[in-house]
């Protein structure tokens, strides 16, 4: 009996720390701009450098530079292609964490929104702060997680276009409702 209260406190905490993680701001390193580009290309910025990482992570790369030049220029090179990596995994966490944002603030302007949107929301940040943290390890111990780190980009950009099909659902809403606003009966005056 102990052992399973003891196990279930253990993973509330765990679920408290990655709550709590998916809420705080992220960290900002001095030596790397977090800004990969445009502000209007905020949540697909991460999707033009995806090809690029995993180019440079893939083994077949690393067995070149080892065959063809000494050991200490194939590890000094993984290692800086690893802080890459990691870098460019900062970057998709803040995409994510700004377009998470964005959805609430979509959410509060949206009369269809329930409770069950609610919890489908906090359950995508916290999968994502899971996922997210699982890949920074494997990054950090020498693993190239590439199918993994497609996955997280994959979702940052689908959340992005969901986000983008929500907004323009609102514009469309606010036009309609502001065209029945500007006339006293509802319906729109003909010009003669």
């Amino acid at each position: 009996m102990n052992l399973s209260l003891f196990l279930l406190a253990g993973f509330a905490v765990l679920l408290l720390i990655l709550l709590i993680g998916v809420l705080r701001e992220p960290q900002r390193d001095g030596k790397l701009e977090n800004d990969l580009g445009f502000p209007e290309e905020a949540g697909r910025s991460h999707a033009t450098y995806l090809r690029q990482v995993q180019q440079a992570m893939a083994a077949a790369d690393f067995e070149f530079l080892a065959a063809r030049g000494s050991r200490g220029l194939s590890q000094r090179t993984r290692k800086e292609r690893r802080r890459i990596a990691l870098a460019y995994l900062c970057c998709l966490r803040s995409d994510f964490l700004k377009l998470w944002r964005l959805a609430r603030v979509i959410s509060t302007m949206s009369p269809k929104v329930g409770v069950a949107q609610e919890f489908a929301r906090l359950r995508l940040g916290l999968i994502f702060s899971l996922r997210y943290e699982m890949i920074r390890i494997k990054f950090l111990f020498g693993f190239a997680p590439l199918p993994e780190l497609g996955t997280l980009s994959g979702v940052v950009s689908k959340l992005a276009g969901r986000l983008e099909t929500a907004m323009k659902e609102l514009g469309e809403r606010a036009a309609l409702a502001a065209s029945l606003a500007s006339t006293p009966d509802g319906r729109r005056l003909e010009s003669r």
